[in-house]
């Protein structure tokens, strides 16, 4: 009896202590999200990186970041290198890099903005940068070269109907020509997107309008409540379309962009559907903060404790 016993209470303890070594990795796997890792949006750091290219990203990767999606840059390219250079480069600073974003369009300032200034206090000088509509097959064949898995037109022009209809057709070409590189296409949106044009809704004629094996989405979960809709409405809706995810948050007037956990947006809700959502990859991302570091520290501090 006594050898029994003892059996049954180290057979208890044993399992007590399984039980509770394994506390994180259940909790994970009812939140998937939580086994991803931290990603960032480098379009964060525009003002500052192509100062230091090097010296930025090994401070991105000491903060804890370990996945990337590279955007536009001063220095043209991939801040100034091709793409097989920067994908190396990365790989050998830690850095996983994912998705890269080009324009759906040629660049155009809306009506009555400005550059933004530069640390002269000049306004920034930017080269030439293709986009989908004139130059998807180069873009499309220079990112599978350098081995990035995500194509993500960051934005397109969408002020009427008929600017909707041919920036579809821009969306579906590219799509298809990004599938047959071995690449998945995503459109990122922000909030412009969610308001009417012309009596119709611009972000459900791209999901309508486009094939949803071709086409995924990358939803920027702030602008999308910023353009009154729910993340998590529109992955029930749409289940498995939106395999990438922008983090940022929003003040409780939904004006200005916060660090992620500074402001109002609910995201332990938004992470849990992270399975319906299809979420691969999410990255944090503030447009153009004051202290671009400031503000990712926070995010990566916040994040840490949202996803435990």
């Amino acid at each position: 009896m006594k050898r029994r016993n003892f059996l049954l209470q180290s057979g208890a303890m044993a399992l007590g202590g399984l039980l509770s070594a394994n506390q994180l990795s259940a909790s994970k796997l009812f939140n998937p999200a939580a086994m991803r890792p931290v990603g960032l949006g480098l379009f964060t750091l525009f003002n500052i990186i192509d100062e230091d290219v090097t010296g930025n990203l090994k401070k991105v990767a000491a903060l804890g970041y370990q996945e990337i999606e590279s955007a536009f840059s001063k220095k043209g390219g991939y801040y100034g290198m091709k793409a097989q250079e920067f994908a190396k480069f990365t790989k050998d600073i830690g850095l996983a890099w994912q998705s890269h974003h080009v324009l759906g369009a040629p660049f155009k300032l809306p009506p009555g903005a400005k550059m933004p200034t530069g640390a002269d206090g000049k306004p920034i000088t930017i080269p030439p940068m293709r986009n989908l509509r004139d130059n998807y097959q180069e873009l499309v064949d220079e990112a599978a070269a350098g081995g990035v898995k995500y194509l993500v037109c960051a934005n397109t022009p969408i002020g009427t109907l008929d600017e909707v209809k041919a920036s579809i057709d821009v969306l579906n070409k590219s799509a298809e020509a990004a599938k047959k590189a071995g690449l998945i296409f995503c459109y990122h949106n922000h909030d412009a997107e969610f308001k009417k044009v012309e009596g119709q809704v611009p972000y459900e004629m791209l999901l309508a309008q486009t094939d949803p094996n071709n086409l995924k989405m990358e939803l920027d979960l702030a602008w999308a409540v910023k353009g009154g809709y729910d993340p998590v409405a529109l992955f029930k809706k749409y289940p498995g379309r939106f395999p990438l995810w922008h983090v940022k948050d929003l003040t409780q007037d939904r004006q200005t962009i916060q660090p992620v956990g500074s402001g109002t947006i609910d995201f332990k809700t938004i992470f849990a559907q992270a399975k319906q959502a299809g979420m691969q990859h999410f990255f944090v991302e503030h447009d153009m903060p004051a202290d671009p570091f400031a503000s990712i520290t926070t995010s990566m501090q916040n994040l840490k404790k949202l996803l435990s």
